[in-house]
This record gives C-alpha cells, sequence and structure tokens, in this order.
C-alpha cells in the first residue's frame, strides 16, 4: 500500500523572499492556477499582516475556483501584547477567508529572549491562544516551528515543549523548519526519531511536516530524509526559489517520492506537467531557466560523449535515471568536440537527413566538426547551425543568396551624443544583384537590418523572422581586445525558435556568420515543408 503525502508550496510567499524573484498578482493567480493543475495539495500565498499585495492576492483569488489546491494564508502568534481576539494579524488570517491558515512561532529559546523579549513561558502561551483563536475559523490549521532543528540542538526540552503546545492547542499539522538551512540529512533523521518518541511517550500522534532552506545544499535530501522518519507534509517552492541560497526545491522532490521512494501525492498524478509547471514560472518571473536542474532542467537529460548516445540509444537506463518524459522533459543528443558517430548519426535522423553509419560523410562532419569546434565554435545551442553544416557537407544545401561585400560604418558627435550605424551590402539572390543600404541601433542591427533589406522583395516571409536573443562570449580573454568571439543569436517566427553561431576576432563578421544561418535556416524549412506539401498533393 503507498504513503499519502501532502504537497504544500510556498513559491507565493517564502519563494518571493529570493533577490530578483518579483511577481505581481496577476502573476500570483496565474501560477496559482497552475499549481492547481499540477495537483499541489496547499497553495501558500502570502502574509496579508504584513503585505497588502497579500491581501489583494486573496481578494482577487475568491473569483476563481480551484478544482484540487487550497489556499493558505500566513502570518505569526499574536502579539504578547494584544489578546489573540484583538490582534491585527490574526484577525488580518481570518479575514483572508482561505480555508487554510498557518502560523508559525518561536521554537528556539535565543529568540524567545533575543526576538520577542519574553519568557519562555509566555512564548507557549501565545502559541496556544493563537491556534486556539483560529482553528474554529479555518478548515485547515498548520504550525511552522520556526527554527526548529536549531532549536532543538540548542535546548531540545523547550523545543519539543513549544510544539506540543501547538499540537494540543489544535494545529492539524506541525511543519517543523530548518530555518537556517545548516542541518544535515543525518541529524534530522536522529532529530524526527526523537520527536516522534518523545510524542509516542505521551500518547500522542502528530502530523508532522517539513520546512528546509538550503544553505547547506541539502534541502532536497533534508526534507526526503524527513519523510523517510515520519513527515507527512512536504513545504517547498518550485525551482527552489527563496531568501538566501532558497528552499526546498518541489521539482525534485516530487518526483523523487513519486518515483524513487513509493510515496504518492496527487502531483504525482500529474508528474508530466512538472516541466511545464518550472519553466511557467521561471518565465513569469522574468528569470532565465535553470538548465542544470535536475528532473526540469534543459540539461537533465541532455548527453554529449559518444560512448553515452551510442549506450542510451539501445537502452536510456544506461546513463538515465528516470524516462524524462514522466516529468514532461526530453532526451536531448548534444553536438561538441566529445562527439562520437552515434551523435551525428541521430542529428541526422532529427533532421530527416539519410545518413548511414558506414558512410563515410559522417566522418568527413565529425572531423569539420571538431576543427569548427578547436577554433571556438559550439554548437549545443545552435542546432540550426549544426543541421546547415550536416547539409552543406552531403551537398544538400541550396544557396538562397551570395554575399559580394558590406561595410559598416559607426559614427559618433560630441562626446554625450548617441552612436549612429549604417551599413551597406552587395548580394547576389538569384541571378540578381542587389546593393541596399540600412540605418540600425549599433553596427550589428545595422547590418541584420541592410540584410533582410536586401532579401524580403525575394523572400518576403523573412519578414516573420526576428532575434530574440543575441549572446556574446569573449573566447581566451587574455588576449583583450585582440580576443576571438563567439556570437550565438536565438531567432523566431510564429511558429518556431533556433539558434545560430559564428565566431570570429571581429564582433562584426561573427555576428554576419550567426545571421546568415539563421536566415538560411528559414528559408530552408520553409523550401521543405513546401517540397513536402507538393509531395502530398496539397
Amino acid at each position: 500500500m503507498q504513503k499519502e503525502i501532502t504537497i504544500y508550496d510556498t513559491t507565493l510567499r517564502d519563494g518571493t523572499q529570493a533577490e530578483n524573484f518579483n511577481l505581481s498578482v496577476e502573476d500570483k493567480i496565474r501560477i496559482s492556477l497552475k499549481l492547481d493543475e499540477l495537483g499541489v495539495d496547499y497553495i501558500e500565498g502570502g502574509w496579508p499582516g504584513a503585505n497588502p499585495a497579500s491581501g489583494q492576492f486573496f481578494q482577487e483569488m475568491a473569483n476563481y475556483r480551484l478544482k484540487h489546491a487550497r489556499l493558505v494564508a500566513f502570518g505569526s502568534t499574536r502579539l504578547f501584547a494584544n489578546p489573540a481576539h484583538e490582534d491585527a494579524n490574526l484577525q488580518a488570517l481570518v479575514a483572508a477567508k482561505t480555508p487554510g491558515v498557518t502560523i508559525f512561532g518561536k521554537t528556539w529559546d535565543i529568540h524567545v529572549e533575543v526576538a520577542l523579549r519574553i519568557s519562555p513561558d509566555d512564548n507557549l502561551t501565545i502559541i496556544d491562544d493563537s491556534l486556539r483563536f483560529l482553528k474554529p475559523q479555518v478548515a485547515h490549521l498548520f504550525y511552522d516551528a520556526e527554527h526548529f532543528f536549531d532549536g532543538f540542538k540548542a535546548n531540545p526540552e523547550y523545543a519539543l515543549a513549544t510544539i506540543e503546545k501547538a499540537w494540543r492547542a489544535g494545529a492539524d499539522c506541525l511543519a517543523l523548519c530548518d530555518t537556517n538551512g545548516g542541518t544535515l540529512p543525518a541529524e534530522i533523521a536522529s532529530i524526527m526519531d526523537e520527536v516522534r518518541r518523545h510524542f509516542a511517550q505521551r500518547d500522542l500522534f502528530p502530523v508532522f511536516g517539513i520546512h528546509a532552506h538550503n544553505d547547506s545544499d541539502t534541502a532536497v535530501a533534508n526534507s526526503l530524509m524527513a519523510v523517510e522518519h515520519g513527515a507527512r507534509q512536504v513545504q517547498g517552492t518550485i525551482n527552489g526559489f527563496g531568501e538566501r541560497c532558497g528552499n526546498a526545491n518541489l521539482t525534485s522532490i516530487i518526483p523523487g517520492l513519486a518515483l524513487k521512494m513509493g510515496y504518492t501525492c496527487a502531483a504525482a498524478k500529474q508528474l508530466h506537467r512538472l516541466t511545464e509547471v518550472a519553466r511557467f514560472v521561471n518565465e513569469l518571473a522574468n528569470l532565465p531557466h535553470h538548465k542544470y536542474q535536475p528532473y526540469v532542467g534543459s540539461a537533465a537529460f541532455a548527453h554529449k560523449g559518444g560512448i553515452h548516445v551510442s549506450a542510451v540509444k539501445r537502452n536510456p537506463l544506461t546513463y538515465e535515471h528516470i524516462d524524462p518524459e514522466l516529468v514532461g522533459n526530453i532526451r536531448r543528443i548534444l553536438i561538441s568536440d566529445q562527439s562520437g558517430k552515434s551523435n551525428v548519426l541521430h542529428k541526422a535522423k532529427k533532421f530527416g537527413l539519410d545518413l548511414e553509419s558506414t558512410d563515410p560523410l559522417v566522418t568527413t562532419i565529425l572531423k569539420r566538426l571538431k576543427e569548427l569546434e578547436t577554433q571556438g565554435f559550439q554548437y549545443e545551442g545552435a542546432e540550426a547551425s549544426f543541421e546547415l553544416l550536416m547539409r552543406r557537407a552531403m551537398g544538400t544545401m541550396p544557396s538562397f543568396f551570395e554575399l559580394k561585400g558590406f561595410t559598416v560604418l559607426n559614427r559618433k558627435g560630441d562626446q554625450g551624443g548617441a552612436t549612429q550605424a549604417e551599413a551597406t551590402i552587395q548580394i547576389e539572390v538569384a541571378g540578381d544583384t542587389v546593393h541596399t543600404a540600412a540605418l540600425g541601433d549599433g553596427p550589428v542591427n545595422a547590418l541584420d537590418n541592410a540584410l533582410r533589406k536586401a532579401l524580403t522583395c525575394f523572400y518576403p516571409q523573412l519578414a516573420s523572422v526576428s532575434l530574440s536573443d543575441y549572446k556574446v562570449r569573449v573566447l581566451a580573454s587574455e588576449h583583450g581586445t585582440g580576443a576571438q568571439v563567439r556570437v550565438l543569436i536565438e531567432s523566431t517566427d510564429s511558429h518556431s525558435q533556433w539558434g545560430t553561431v559564428g565566431v570570429s576576432h571581429d564582433i562584426i563578421e561573427a555576428s554576419w556568420q550567426a545571421l546568415v544561418d539563421s536566415i538560411s535556416y528559414k528559408l530552408l524549412k520553409d523550401k521543405l515543408s513546401q517540397q513536402d506539401a507538393k509531395n502530398q498533393g496539397c
């Protein structure tokens, strides 16, 4: 029989304490709906007593109906000077009208004395009063034992007294928090066992949760270890966002529980949505995707070495711990100077190219690849350029235009004035020589504009192409301004996205190489689509 776990997401509250991680009320609503689709059990929306935006979020969410998840408002125990029924923080929690409420209280005696400046017994009183006041007014009442593991190590008797008081006052779950993130997995296991033993001796059997921070890079391990030792609620954030080094990463915890430890939860049935949700949160926060993130990163199932690729093609289990599709991810075969024939053949199949392992062209392509990477080319983020390389080696790449020459000029007036760039270009297209000029915001933009201006009358579809990203990497920076640079361009149209690369000592020449590949790739794909349609009698 599988063991049931509940997943408690605090991305909208704890996650937003991360540096550069900011969400609007609308963003929070959209993320909540995504988390609901994923099957998250509880969504902590914020602290209405401390943050007006959180109050607005809860008001707006009243207009939405969640299919599975339950909203939770977050706050603290009452101020010592206030009776519970007059405490503004507790009143704000009730006013949020959420199915659940989580309050945190002090567990570590040093925080009671230094932060609250009250006696240990008075702290027990405000824990008891706050929970008893809230209990009749919410369906789900949770208690976060702040700094529990540090508090236990410093004074186990008092730390246990605080959570026993919370349980007897009506908390439905006691979430034990590693707030400073300094506890290691073996300590988590030992302390969890002692906590459970303490309660069992009193014939009390609370529901425990775990709330781990990642300051020792062990938040995921600590969360999984806590579950193995009795926790039945796991708190964390999508992608591990949180203050300082972050919180426990739910995108690693959920598949770990479901696929490796035999636990079940509603989100376990929706694992195929995991990668989509992880990237959705990044997009709304306007942050780049962490490509090396386990399970959901673009590199999580990427294979580069030729031996690895050959083995994975025979049996993915040789170098993959799970099927990437289980978490909504995909397998990727990278092309680099470590590549073997297996990588090239895999890409040929993906590109629809007819290549056999015994074909001498495979060796030719591999040799050319290694030569170019020695010069600084890199194709891991530029698959479109690699496809063109393969087609040129096979003699199947059409010539859409030919450069006759270009000139790029930069003009700058006074010290504070803006730079003006102008590019002139001469190309041959379909037997015609075309000469155009264009202005731009910088030399690369001017060159891009001039090239498009020359080609669009021949290829109108280029009007739909835009550059979505442009990166310059200095290679061998010890050569200073004489160093080679690598330019990576991401291009997009209304249907797809592709990457191209150029390398040169001259940034404009490197950009030109990447621009030409970008436009050539678009024209190639359109031509192949037209041929397919013609062959199908469309």
